[in-house]
């Protein structure tokens, strides 16, 4: 389902603990890391989409988070045709997304990477709110900067990882939060799910644009 100029709807997800941690995780068999996302179906709302997606990649159910904030308008990103499927060249474009962010309410062992037959990650970890973008697919991380900058505001004011984005921030270079700033790393908090396994140092990788 396309709109007009091409892009396929979207949500994205970015699930906090109670530290203010975020959801990071490492997709199936790469060393690429992202947030939670998914297709909108025809007929569903982007919060109908959001519950779905959150069951089906990270095995959580509505009762299980409560919603804090969601971005205003779509964020859009434009894949590169070498990850664009021949048949899809000329149609499709990219995706534009909501962002919803997310509080769980629940303990961390209601996550599941093997909520479905088509699990999406492999591996996960608490990140600090500012997560390293070098490993985010590249044509990806414009649309994680605008999510994760818009909907800090919603995080408590006392948090020292409540950071803004400023008009003409530089690249982050690993290892650095906006503007250049050393990131402020909390510990692991690691916890792996049934069927999860951990890679500790995940690099940069081009990964394909996922189906969803």
């Amino acid at each position: 389902m396309l709109d007009r100029e091409g892009f396929r709807p979207n949500v994205g997800i970015i699930l906090l603990n109670q530290r203010n941690q975020v959801f990071w995780g490492k997709r199936i068999r790469s060393h690429s890391w992202q947030f939670p996302q998914g297709g909108i179906d025809r007929g569903e709302t982007p919060e109908q989409a959001m519950y779905r997606e959150l069951h089906e990649e990270v095995g959580l159910m509505p009762e299980h988070v409560s919603i804090v904030a969601r971005t205003r308008d779509w964020l859009r990103y434009e894949v590169p045709d070498r990850f664009i499927r021949r048949d899809a060249r000329g149609h499709y474009k990219g995706q534009k997304q909501i962002w919803y962010l997310l509080r769980l309410v629940a303990h961390d062992w209601n996550l599941n990477l093997r909520a479905t037959s088509h699990p999406e990650f492999d591996a996960w970890r608490w990140h600090d709110y500012w997560v390293p973008l070098d490993v985010v697919v590249e044509f990806k991380r414009g649309v994680y900067e605008m999510a994760l900058t818009e909907l800090a505001r919603y995080l408590p004011r006392n948090d020292p990882r409540n950071r803004y984005l400023r008009s003409g921030a530089k690249q982050r270079g690993p290892g650095e939060g906006l503007q250049g700033e050393p990131m402020i790393t909390a510990p692991l908090g690691l916890e792996l799910p049934p069927g999860a396994s951990f890679d500790p140092d995940p690099q940069s990788h081009r990964n394909a644009e996922p189906s969803n």
